[in-house]
């Protein structure tokens, strides 16, 4: 399991090295707010070998911006590129993943396309997590995300519990695809992300002492990357 911090800025990303990947985010943008491109880039150049993550947004039902965001993340340096369903509806779903992995794998087939669900889909109203695995593989992209849309404090764990987190871990594995876990994660839930066992758990939160919109510390990037081993 491989941890993935998401710092805002190029200072923040200096003190999230201990980390196995490097996420470039804006948080004041939203769940998966996208950065600027110049940013990813100079993220790229400080994380050396350790892969980088761009988040490029909670999408609207928008194909071509999406395609367009996410070919521009990949050709920043981003290594995974990373978009949100901020809609409901398998055909719409299906347009969105095409058109993101499309635009990233004819030029960078190497690159990882994560297709992010919301574990409060129900009170936002969008598509539910388990209804995107089939979409993911199909489309050829890598890895299906669960993370939280409404950043108020509730995680992942207040609205899908351990057996339906499992479930859909288990439900990626078949299909071939990786997981990936966030959504206002703390200390005390890695012993279950340890039993649920997804690929990748995604935290900025956590290793900033609780708070996302504070700065993150190098000290509680190190003590996840401990508690995970």
């Amino acid at each position: 399991m491989q941890l993935l911090v998401s710092p805002s800025s190029i200072e923040e990303a200096k003190s999230s090295l201990s980390a196995d990947i490097i996420d470039v985010k804006k948080p004041s943008e939203g769940s998966l707010g996208a950065n600027f491109p110049w940013v990813i880039q100079e993220i790229k150049k400080i994380a050396g070998k350790k892969p980088v993550s761009a988040a490029i947004g909670d999408n609207e039902y928008k194909p071509g911006t999406a395609a367009l965001s996410a070919y521009g993340a990949a050709h920043a340096g981003a290594d995974f590129i990373k978009v949100g369903l901020m809609f409901d509806g398998i055909d719409r779903a299906r347009d969105v993943i095409e058109a993101v992995t499309t635009a990233v794998k004819r030029e960078f087939p190497e690159k990882y396309v994560v297709i992010a669900a919301y574990s409060d889909f129900q009170r936002m109203g969008t598509i539910s997590p388990f209804a995107i695995s089939q979409l993911v593989a199909d489309a050829g992209a890598d890895v299906a995300m669960i993370d939280t849309g409404i950043k108020d404090g509730k995680s992942t764990f207040a609205f899908m519990d351990e057996e339906a987190l499992t479930r859909f871990v288990e439900q990626n594995r078949d299909l071939g695809l990786q997981t990936a876990l966030a959504g206002s994660l703390k200390f005390e839930d890695l012993d279950a992300l340890k039993r649920i066992n997804p690929e990748i758990i995604g935290v900025r939160g956590m290793v900033c002492g609780g708070d996302r919109t504070a700065t993150i510390r190098v000290e509680l990037v190190e003590k996840a990357m401990k508690m995970l081993v």
